[in-house]
């Protein structure tokens, strides 16, 4: 049975993932309705390559996260490392949650929309990865591709 908190958190991932390909496809305007910055905003307007990249990066992280809640939610195969995964993608995004405050300086055109609505989003998606992967701990063998004999 898949683990509901893990499957949830995947889908947040995807609508996120889905979000950062609007900013690369629709530009600038995007940029800044999410709260990215005018520079941001200014660089994509303008054909730049940065904000496509580092933005794509953010996508593909996003999606390789989906692909390992889905994993330890038993929707899709195992992947490999799939517990250590799990306990550093909600690692990572409850420390975003909270360190904004000392992240803020290092990005002076982001929004305090931007900074209070990915806090809550990051903390939400963080404790939905804890909590799944809590629950499915122990089904999670540390030994994934070693074949046990009831599976023969």
């Amino acid at each position: 049975m898949a683990n509901k908190y893990l499957v949830a958190a995947a889908v947040l991932f995807v609508a996120a993932a889905l979000a950062h390909v609007g900013c690369i496809v629709f530009g600038g305007d995007w940029y800044r309705l999410l709260g990215a910055g005018e520079q941001m905003a200014q660089m994509a307007e303008a054909g730049l390559w940065y904000p496509t990249v580092v933005t794509g990066a953010i996508v593909l992280l996003l999606l390789l996260w989906a692909m390992f809640s889905l994993s330890g939610a038993n929707v899709v195969k195992r992947l490999p490392f799939t517990r250590v995964a799990l306990v550093a993608i909600a690692s990572i995004l409850l420390l975003r949650a909270v360190a904004f405050l000392w992240l803020m300086p290092m990005f002076p055109g982001n929004s305090m929309t931007f900074w209070w609505v990915s806090s809550a989003v990051c903390l939400l998606m963080g404790a939905l990865v804890a909590l799944g992967t809590y629950q499915r701990w122990h089904s999670m063998s540390g030994n994934d591709y070693v074949t046990r004999r009831s599976d023969l």
